[in-house]
């Protein structure tokens, strides 16, 4: 299993078993370097969807108390993982990354740190616990998933706006 993708470029591929062992080993080490709790950090994305297709790169949420109120020892410890601040501009959340190496070109990993429990976390759990018991929602999400590789012409910034309106459909599932 080889994760990583450098900046807009696109690449699907085939659901491991590799990828909830990297996840428990990534969140070992978050466990061990902040002092956030187990509960706290999970495993989202497509990469944590059975069998679904997905860009090789891990997506962790991870859940604060106060996302405009970070404590420092967390970024600390974070970043003694492995992980960065990224310069990302999205309400309610802070978005990090591990990189392959020094040169910041390719990236492996994603935390989403959110405010714990509130609905920016509900909504990313959701949606992959929906997809794990929906065979249905799953292959429709795997078809919209593909077909924009594909057919369509775009990098990430076109590859999420082309899977928007399915994912706010499953967030409205869950209200």
């Amino acid at each position: 299993m080889k994760l990583g993708l450098k900046r807009d470029e696109l690449r699907l591929e085939t659901h491991t078993v590799e990828w909830e062992k990297e996840f428990h080993r990534v969140k070992q080490d978050i466990l061990n370097s902040t002092p956030i709790q187990e509960k706290q950090i999970e495993h989202i994305g497509s990469t944590a969807i059975k069998g679904m297709v997905a860009k090789p790169i891990l997506d962790l949420v991870v859940g604060v108390d106060d996302i405009e109120n970070v404590e420092k020892t967390i970024f600390q410890g974070l970043k003694k993982a492995g992980f960065l601040k990224l310069q990302v501009q999205r309400p309610n959340e802070i978005v990090l990354a591990k990189f392959t190496d020094d040169s910041y070109e390719e990236k492996t990993h994603f935390i989403h740190l959110v405010e714990y429990n509130k609905d920016l976390w509900k909504n990313l759990i959701f949606f992959r616990d929906y997809l794990n018991a929906n065979q249905t929602a799953r292959e429709q999400y795997k078809r919209i998933k593909i077909e924009f590789v594909k057919e369509k012409d775009g990098g990430i910034d076109e590859y999420t706006d082309y899977k928007e309106q399915f994912v706010s459909e499953i967030y409205g599932k869950r209200k």
